[in-house]
Protein backbone atom coordinates (compact mmCIF):
# COMPACT_ATOMS: atom_id res chain seq x y z
CA UNK A 1 0.00 0.00 0.00
CA UNK A 2 1.56 3.61 -1.16
CA UNK A 3 2.21 5.99 1.85
CA UNK A 4 1.24 9.55 2.03
CA UNK A 5 4.12 10.66 0.52
CA UNK A 6 3.28 9.30 -3.16
CA UNK A 7 0.16 11.25 -3.47
CA UNK A 8 -1.67 14.12 -2.55
CA UNK A 9 -5.47 14.04 -3.13
CA UNK A 10 -6.92 15.93 -5.94
CA UNK A 11 -9.52 17.89 -4.59
CA UNK A 12 -7.61 21.34 -4.66
CA UNK A 13 -6.99 21.08 -8.41
CA UNK A 14 -10.20 20.37 -9.55
CA UNK A 15 -11.18 23.02 -7.95
CA UNK A 16 -13.73 21.85 -5.02
CA UNK A 17 -14.18 24.73 -2.72
CA UNK A 18 -12.96 24.27 1.13
CA UNK A 19 -16.47 23.75 2.72
CA UNK A 20 -17.84 21.13 -0.05
CA UNK A 21 -14.04 19.38 1.47
CA UNK A 22 -15.38 19.71 4.89
CA UNK A 23 -18.65 18.29 4.46
CA UNK A 24 -17.25 15.22 2.62
CA UNK A 25 -16.11 13.05 5.72
CA UNK A 26 -20.02 13.75 6.80
CA UNK A 27 -21.04 12.50 3.61
CA UNK A 28 -18.58 9.58 4.04
CA UNK A 29 -19.59 8.78 7.66
CA UNK A 30 -23.16 8.21 6.43
CA UNK A 31 -22.78 6.21 3.30
CA UNK A 32 -20.34 4.17 5.08
CA UNK A 33 -23.35 3.34 7.91
CA UNK A 34 -25.48 2.46 4.80
CA UNK A 35 -23.06 0.43 3.11
CA UNK A 36 -22.48 -1.68 6.43
CA UNK A 37 -26.34 -2.07 6.42
CA UNK A 38 -25.63 -3.45 2.92
CA UNK A 39 -28.22 -0.84 1.87
CA UNK A 40 -27.48 -0.48 -2.10
CA UNK A 41 -28.77 2.75 -3.05
CA UNK A 42 -30.04 6.25 -1.38
CA UNK A 43 -31.97 9.47 -2.28
CA UNK A 44 -30.45 12.60 -2.44
CA UNK A 45 -32.50 13.63 0.73
CA UNK A 46 -32.02 10.35 2.63
CA UNK A 47 -28.30 10.99 1.98
CA UNK A 48 -29.14 14.74 3.11
CA UNK A 49 -30.32 14.35 6.29
CA UNK A 50 -28.34 11.30 7.59
CA UNK A 51 -25.54 13.67 7.00
CA UNK A 52 -27.13 17.01 8.37
CA UNK A 53 -26.98 19.32 5.60
CA UNK A 54 -30.23 20.06 2.78
CA UNK A 55 -30.37 18.36 -0.37
CA UNK A 56 -29.76 20.86 -2.35
CA UNK A 57 -26.56 21.37 -0.77
CA UNK A 58 -25.54 17.67 -1.28
CA UNK A 59 -26.52 17.56 -4.72
CA UNK A 60 -23.88 20.52 -5.43
CA UNK A 61 -21.51 19.16 -3.62
CA UNK A 62 -21.98 16.00 -5.76
CA UNK A 63 -22.04 17.58 -8.95
CA UNK A 64 -18.08 18.88 -7.80
CA UNK A 65 -17.19 15.16 -7.92
CA UNK A 66 -19.02 14.30 -11.20
CA UNK A 67 -21.53 11.73 -9.33
CA UNK A 68 -25.23 12.95 -10.33
CA UNK A 69 -27.06 10.14 -9.10
CA UNK A 70 -29.95 8.05 -11.64
CA UNK A 71 -33.77 9.84 -11.30
CA UNK A 72 -35.53 8.00 -9.34
CA UNK A 73 -33.06 5.35 -7.98
CA UNK A 74 -30.36 8.15 -6.37
CA UNK A 75 -27.20 7.46 -5.36
CA UNK A 76 -25.45 4.28 -5.66
CA UNK A 77 -24.13 3.95 -1.75
CA UNK A 78 -20.44 1.58 -3.15
CA UNK A 79 -19.79 3.92 -5.79
CA UNK A 80 -20.08 6.99 -3.85
CA UNK A 81 -18.28 5.74 -0.77
CA UNK A 82 -15.31 4.71 -3.68
CA UNK A 83 -15.57 8.09 -5.24
CA UNK A 84 -15.19 10.33 -2.14
CA UNK A 85 -12.74 8.49 -0.46
CA UNK A 86 -10.57 8.55 -3.28
CA UNK A 87 -11.55 12.66 -3.45
CA UNK A 88 -10.50 12.46 0.35
CA UNK A 89 -6.88 10.46 -0.45
CA UNK A 90 -8.48 7.38 1.65
CA UNK A 91 -7.87 4.74 -0.80
CA UNK A 92 -4.11 4.61 0.74
CA UNK A 93 -2.14 4.43 3.79
CA UNK A 94 -1.17 8.17 5.55
CA UNK A 95 1.60 7.23 8.38
CA UNK A 96 0.71 9.97 11.16
CA UNK A 97 2.74 11.14 14.39
CA UNK A 98 1.23 12.45 16.84
CA UNK A 99 3.09 14.65 19.41
CA UNK A 100 2.38 14.76 23.12
CA UNK A 101 1.23 11.53 25.03
CA UNK A 102 -0.23 13.30 27.73
CA UNK A 103 -4.42 12.64 28.56
CA UNK A 104 -5.43 14.27 25.19
CA UNK A 105 -2.56 12.15 22.93
CA UNK A 106 -3.37 8.70 24.57
CA UNK A 107 -6.86 8.91 23.72
CA UNK A 108 -6.18 10.14 20.16
CA UNK A 109 -3.45 7.24 20.31
CA UNK A 110 -6.23 4.62 21.38
CA UNK A 111 -9.17 5.87 19.03
CA UNK A 112 -9.90 2.87 16.82
CA UNK A 113 -11.41 5.05 13.54
CA UNK A 114 -8.06 6.33 12.30
CA UNK A 115 -7.16 2.88 11.05
CA UNK A 116 -10.75 2.12 9.35
CA UNK A 117 -10.16 5.65 7.52
CA UNK A 118 -6.74 5.25 6.42
CA UNK A 119 -4.56 6.87 8.57
CA UNK A 120 -1.68 4.65 10.45
CA UNK A 121 -0.61 5.91 13.96
CA UNK A 122 3.13 5.20 12.71
CA UNK A 123 4.45 6.71 16.40
CA UNK A 124 3.88 8.35 19.55
CA UNK A 125 6.51 10.83 20.60
CA UNK A 126 6.45 12.65 23.77
CA UNK A 127 9.30 14.90 25.80
CA UNK A 128 9.68 13.46 29.10
CA UNK A 129 11.99 10.99 29.49
CA UNK A 130 9.97 8.83 31.79
CA UNK A 131 7.43 8.06 29.15
CA UNK A 132 9.96 7.04 26.29
CA UNK A 133 9.47 3.05 25.80
CA UNK A 134 6.17 2.94 27.77
CA UNK A 135 3.71 1.28 25.63
CA UNK A 136 0.31 3.37 24.98
CA UNK A 137 -2.49 1.64 22.71
CA UNK A 138 0.24 -0.82 21.86
CA UNK A 139 3.01 1.27 20.71
CA UNK A 140 5.70 2.35 22.18
CA UNK A 141 6.35 6.22 23.24
CA UNK A 142 9.48 7.58 21.61
CA UNK A 143 11.20 10.73 22.83
CA UNK A 144 10.85 14.05 20.82
CA UNK A 145 14.79 13.64 20.24
CA UNK A 146 13.90 11.08 17.55
CA UNK A 147 11.24 13.18 15.99
CA UNK A 148 12.78 14.25 12.81
CA UNK A 149 14.40 10.17 12.23
CA UNK A 150 10.67 9.02 12.33
CA UNK A 151 9.47 11.14 9.91
CA UNK A 152 11.89 10.32 7.31
CA UNK A 153 12.12 6.60 8.16
CA UNK A 154 8.27 6.70 8.05
CA UNK A 155 7.31 9.01 5.38
CA UNK A 156 5.41 11.36 7.57
CA UNK A 157 3.30 14.20 5.85
CA UNK A 158 0.64 14.34 8.84
CA UNK A 159 1.37 15.40 12.10
CA UNK A 160 -1.27 15.81 15.02
CA UNK A 161 -0.05 18.33 18.06
CA UNK A 162 -1.11 17.57 21.83
CA UNK A 163 1.09 19.24 23.52
CA UNK A 164 0.35 22.15 26.31
CA UNK A 165 0.07 25.21 24.33
CA UNK A 166 3.77 27.09 24.94
CA UNK A 167 5.60 23.64 23.44
CA UNK A 168 3.09 23.24 20.30
CA UNK A 169 5.10 26.40 18.37
CA UNK A 170 8.10 24.64 18.75
CA UNK A 171 7.00 21.01 18.08
CA UNK A 172 5.33 22.71 14.81
CA UNK A 173 8.51 24.32 13.53
CA UNK A 174 10.31 21.00 14.06
CA UNK A 175 7.66 19.08 12.18
CA UNK A 176 7.72 21.34 9.40
CA UNK A 177 11.26 21.56 9.15
CA UNK A 178 11.09 17.24 8.89
CA UNK A 179 9.04 17.47 5.94
CA UNK A 180 5.32 17.37 7.44
CA UNK A 181 2.98 19.28 5.39
CA UNK A 182 0.03 18.73 7.44
CA UNK A 183 -0.74 19.40 10.96
CA UNK A 184 -4.02 18.94 13.15
CA UNK A 185 -3.49 20.81 16.36
CA UNK A 186 -4.96 20.23 19.44
CA UNK A 187 -3.27 22.80 21.44
CA UNK A 188 -4.93 25.92 22.71
CA UNK A 189 -2.89 28.35 20.46
CA UNK A 190 -2.13 29.75 17.18
CA UNK A 191 0.25 27.87 15.27
CA UNK A 192 2.56 29.88 11.94
CA UNK A 193 3.11 27.80 9.46
CA UNK A 194 4.78 28.70 6.17
CA UNK A 195 3.18 28.63 2.77
CA UNK A 196 2.33 25.08 1.77
CA UNK A 197 1.27 23.73 5.15
CA UNK A 198 -2.40 22.96 5.58
CA UNK A 199 -3.51 23.65 9.64
CA UNK A 200 -6.32 21.99 10.93
CA UNK A 201 -7.09 23.47 14.61
CA UNK A 202 -9.67 21.45 16.74
CA UNK A 203 -10.02 23.63 20.50
CA UNK A 204 -12.36 21.84 22.31
CA UNK A 205 -13.10 24.47 24.93
CA UNK A 206 -14.26 27.17 22.27
CA UNK A 207 -16.91 24.40 20.93
CA UNK A 208 -18.21 24.56 24.55
CA UNK A 209 -17.98 28.38 24.78
CA UNK A 210 -20.44 28.41 21.38
CA UNK A 211 -22.44 26.14 23.42
CA UNK A 212 -22.62 27.90 26.23
CA UNK A 213 -23.34 30.88 24.29
CA UNK A 214 -26.35 29.39 22.91
CA UNK A 215 -27.39 27.78 26.22
CA UNK A 216 -27.47 31.68 27.09
CA UNK A 217 -29.58 33.06 24.10
CA UNK A 218 -31.89 30.21 24.32
CA UNK A 219 -32.45 31.04 28.45
CA UNK A 220 -32.65 34.66 27.53
CA UNK A 221 -35.33 34.34 25.18
CA UNK A 222 -37.59 31.88 27.76
CA UNK A 223 -37.63 34.76 30.08
CA UNK A 224 -38.21 36.79 27.57
CA UNK A 225 -41.37 34.96 26.25
CA UNK A 226 -42.54 35.14 29.71
CA UNK A 227 -44.76 31.59 30.19
CA UNK A 228 -41.37 29.40 30.19
CA UNK A 229 -41.41 28.25 27.16
CA UNK A 230 -38.64 27.98 24.59
CA UNK A 231 -39.00 29.07 21.27
CA UNK A 232 -39.13 26.83 18.43
CA UNK A 233 -36.29 27.13 16.38
CA UNK A 234 -35.57 27.37 12.57
CA UNK A 235 -35.31 23.66 10.85
CA UNK A 236 -31.76 23.20 10.68
CA UNK A 237 -31.19 26.31 12.70
CA UNK A 238 -28.90 24.18 14.96
CA UNK A 239 -26.26 23.04 12.92
CA UNK A 240 -25.79 25.91 10.97
CA UNK A 241 -23.29 28.92 11.32
CA UNK A 242 -22.23 32.15 9.17
CA UNK A 243 -21.09 29.81 6.39
CA UNK A 244 -23.80 27.53 6.85
CA UNK A 245 -24.09 23.87 7.81
CA UNK A 246 -20.92 23.33 10.35
CA UNK A 247 -19.52 20.11 10.14
CA UNK A 248 -18.36 17.58 13.33
CA UNK A 249 -15.11 18.94 14.62
CA UNK A 250 -14.24 15.59 14.14
CA UNK A 251 -16.62 12.97 12.34
CA UNK A 252 -16.71 9.64 14.01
Amino acid sequence: MATGRTHRPATRSRGIPEATVARLPLYLRALTALSERSVPTVSSEELAAAAGVNSAKLRKDFSYLGSYGTRGVGYDVEYLVYQISRELGLTQDWPVVIVGIGNLGAALANYGGFASRGFRVAALIDADPAMAGKPVAGIPVRHTDELEKIIEDNGVSIGVIATPAGAAQQVCDRLVAAGVTSILNFAPTVLTVPDGVDVRKVDLSIELQILAFHEQRKAGEETASGDGAVPAKRAGAANQGPDGDVPAVMPA
